[in-house]
């Protein structure tokens, strides 16, 4: 490596951030980037450390030691050319992956891991100042036609894979604009959407086609797409919230958080926010704001931290967040080795920006004001049961611990349970697993019908965007074996054979 004795030299830094109260007044991002010095010195830790299991807990397989290297080196245009040989998006990665490379790295057994998602952003954002990235066209195109049908991280990724195998590729997406939750779903203080743009016009430049306004199932024929492509690839997501029927759901303040955040991302954008229409639940949803009032977001995982944080960006009288299960250990215990990833407690940026936090709290009933509106939640203390594993087993609620708590605003952020269903798929008739998605295996992402494919979060379920855009890359390479015969495209294992040989 680099510096065989950084590791031992330098400790883990991360970028500094914008005040709390200055970034509470914008939608901006507020990580900071590292100094030319920090960025060599945390580069520098990456250890020469035999077997780099950041490869394994990487979903993309990324080459991770060897573009470590590269920039403790300053060789830009190959830390580039290594981190995108296995990631097609490393600037959206390098913002909001949960970096399970990190809890893999070989560093992290008895000292902070290598800071691997930081270094990544920063490759990307050099080489797009430096000129770097320019578009990937084919050399030679196939004359086959792909519709690619989302155009979220999934999508996307099978989109830039199949378009430089040759094949003529056309996105369609159902919203105003491309980019999927990468757009609509993660909030621009995450990822700013000129970020998604940029992209999207690297991708055009490619050749590949973008129709908005397409919600196939609906405004497109599916015939019409069976007719005239010759592989079709479903990456629509997860996208049916899961829902909390218990008395007063119907209340007005009672919301899903993808409402709530998307509403939010489309008023950034300047567009018609103020009444959109929720699809699969058919329900109209207004403006939603959360300015002086009392806000309780039920669920605790990263959408429910999104929540949190436009929520106190809007101006809300208090926040407060819900989660049903036991609160996490805040380090690993046995039952979470490394390199295993842990689920141990995150404390994210909205979170420091101020919430009230619960663990093992279920909420009973929604109470109204008498004229439709919410005015507070019944709720209860959990007890649970945790198994001789680690594992929370079962849980009874705790005897008098029952109470009511002011609230103008609930969103429910307890995750997806499936893709939509009414559409596309009762359309195209495709298989479905037990938990509702379509139905595939990761050996080759086909459907029970021949020509049609599907990769991401409408496959596997709802799962991190890193997976999506690994599922989106390998499954381009099973649809250009099916159109072809054979595929040179990478994938995920073949690019570590080569790093290893």
């Amino acid at each position: 490596m680099g510096k065989p004795t950084g590791f031992i030299e330098f400790t883990r830094e991360l970028p500094s951030k914008r005040p709390v109260a200055e970034r509470l007044n914008d939608y901006k991002e507020f990580v900071q980037p590292y100094t030319d010095e920090q960025l060599n010195q945390q580069s520098a830790r990456c250890m020469n450390c035999g077997v780099p299991f950041c490869h394994s807990g990487c979903p993309l397989g990324n080459v991770i030691p060897e573009f470590n290297d590269a920039v403790y080196d300053g060789n830009w245009k190959e830390a580039y050319d290594i981190l995108t040989s296995t990631n097609n998006f490393p600037e959206f990665t390098g913002r909001i992956c949960p970096a399970p490379c990190e809890s893999a790295c070989v560093l992290g057994i008895n000292q902070p891991a290598v800071a691997i998602e930081e270094i990544e952003k920063h490759i990307i954002e050099i080489a797009f100042n430096k000129g770097f990235v320019q578009p990937r066209k084919p050399n030679i195109r196939t004359g086959k036609k792909v519709a690619v049908v989302g155009s979220g991280p999934a999508g996307l990724a099978a989109a830039a894979q199949l378009n430089y195998a040759g094949h003529a590729v056309t996105v369609f997406e159902r919203d105003e604009k491309p980019g999927g939750l990468l757009r609509y779903g993660i909030p621009d203080f995450k990822l700013e959407k000129w970020v998604v743009q940029r992209r999207i016009e690297v991708m055009e430049e490619e050749g590949i086609t973008f129709r908005c306004h397409a919600n196939v199932g609906v405004n497109i024929s599916i015939n019409d797409l069976l007719r005239e492509f010759n592989a079709i690839v479903l990456a629509g997501g997860s996208t049916v919230p899961r829902d909390l029927p218990i008395p007063g759901r119907e209340l007005n303040g009672v919301h899903f958080a993808m409402d709530f955040l998307k509403q939010q991302n489309k008023r950034i954008d300047n567009s018609d926010a103020l009444a959109h229409a929720n699809i699969e639940s058919n329900i109209y949803v207004h403006d939603l704001k959360a300015t002086g009032k009392n806000v309780v977001v039920i669920g605790g995982g990263d959408t429910g931290s999104d929540c949190v944080g436009t929520s106190n960006r809007h101006g809300a009288a208090s926040v407060t967040q819900f989660e049903l299960m036991p609160k996490p250990a805040s380090a690993r215990t046995p039952f979470m080795p490394w390199p295993t990833y842990p689920m141990i407690l995150k404390t994210t940026t909205s979170h420091e920006e101020g919430a009230a936090r619960h663990w093992a709290i279920a909420t009973k009933e929604f109470i109204g004001d008498g004229n439709g509106n919410l005015k507070a939640l019944k709720i209860v203390d959990l007890e649970w049961k945790i198994t001789e594993d680690g594992r929370p087993a079962n849980f009874v609620e705790v005897v008098g611990s029952e109470r009511e708590i002011a609230c103008e605003l609930a969103l429910l952020a307890m995750g997806f349970v499936h893709p939509q269903h009414t559409g596309l798929i009762q359309q195209l008739s495709v298989e479905l697993d037990e938990r509702g998605n379509v139905k595939a295996t990761e050996k080759n992402y086909q459907t029970n019908i021949s020509k049609v494919f599907t990769a991401g979060d409408m496959r596997r379920g709802q799962s991190l965007v890193v997976w999506a855009i690994s599922e989106g890359r390998e499954c381009a390479r099973k649809v250009d074996e099916f159109l072809m015969g054979y595929s040179l495209l990478e994938t995920k294992d073949a690019s570590l054979l080569q790093e290893m040989v």
